[in-house]
């Protein structure tokens, strides 16, 4: 293998990686948000982020960031914590595998805003693979059309579209942050915006969890911190293009965990989508377009 091809492989894996670790914070946070509500399982898993991260980010990166990075910090972390929250309140309502096929929508939209705000050539390959895998979502989507719903399942379906929205933002505002951020500072500003963000509706809507649910609060920040630098090392290295038909394989991982935890029934239609989404990140994984490397990136140019 090329050094050009490690070179590109390398971050694909690591986003894959993470994407698989988020999944199965995914199916925690599902558990917890339908145990306490979405609102307290992002407001107390925020606390437990911080708390966790802090005093490595304190040991390890030792500097105020630029202020321009810091109000990548602040947008990239609003984004996100609101697209969290959304979506977990959506994913309470409805199967992981469709919540997850619905936030789908996500890594098609950060394609358009990585060519308009990121300036990146859109390669024939990422935007085949992602096209070819979102239609693999269409093929669940149909096939689970016929299926009884829940009162509160469209009012959960157009929680994580919106969520997906959110997300895509956030998905290229994480290209530029990791350029200019190392990976532990990425998580703990995070966790520091998401909780103080959450933090303006404690006085009324947080309650203090049963202490069963302090380990699984626990698990869930770190699987979260764990994937969030597993990301940025990874946008830091490779074109957002590139990296985001890698959301598709929360799919697979949707699906299994989906089944294993909450009983939620698998079709053929879902190996078949499932099939047509791993087909595409693995064409889209062959892009060919060239990835500067990290030591060509100014930092200072990243606002």
């Amino acid at each position: 293998m090329s050094a050009a091809a490690s070179s590109r492989l390398a971050p694909f894996a690591v986003a894959c990686l993470g994407i698989a670790l988020f999944s199965c914070m995914d199916a925690i946070m599902k558990g917890l948000s339908i145990a306490i509500g979405a609102y307290n399982a992002m407001f107390w898993r925020s606390i437990a982020g911080v708390l966790l991260t802090a005093p490595l980010f304190l040991l390890m990166e030792r500097r105020v960031p630029h202020r321009r990075t810091l109000w990548l910090h602040l947008w990239r972390g609003l984004a996100a914590a609101s697209s969290i929250l959304l979506f977990f309140w959506g994913l309470a309502r409805t199967p992981m595998a469709q919540g997850i096929a619905l936030s789908f929508i996500a890594p098609l939209i950060a394609l358009g805003l990585a060519a308009a705000f990121l300036k990146e050539r859109i390669g024939s390959r990422a935007l085949t693979g992602s096209i070819f895998a979102f239609a693999g979502v269409i093929v669940i989507l149909i096939s689970r059309a016929g299926e009884n719903s829940s009162p509160d399942a469209m009012a959960g379906a157009g929680a994580i579209l919106i969520a997906a929205m959110l997300y895509a933002v956030n998905l290229v505002l994480s290209r530029r942050l990791s350029q200019a951020a190392g990976p532990m500072e990425v998580a703990f500003a995070f966790n520091l915006i998401a909780l103080a963000l959450y933090s303006t509706a404690a006085p009324v809507l947080a309650v203090v969890p049963d202490k069963s649910h302090l380990l699984t609060i626990i698990m869930a920040a770190i699987s979260s911190s764990i994937s969030l630098m597993l990301l940025a090392w990874a946008y830091a290295r490779a074109e957002a293009q590139y990296l985001v038909s890698v959301e598709y394989t929360a799919f697979i991982w949707a699906a299994l965990l989906g089944w294993l935890m909450f009983d939620e029934r698998l079709t053929l239609a879902t190996f078949a989508g499932a099939a047509m989404i791993v087909a595409g990140c693995l064409w889209a994984a062959r892009n060919r377009a060239d990835i500067p490397p990290v030591s060509s990136v100014d930092p200072e140019a990243c606002a």
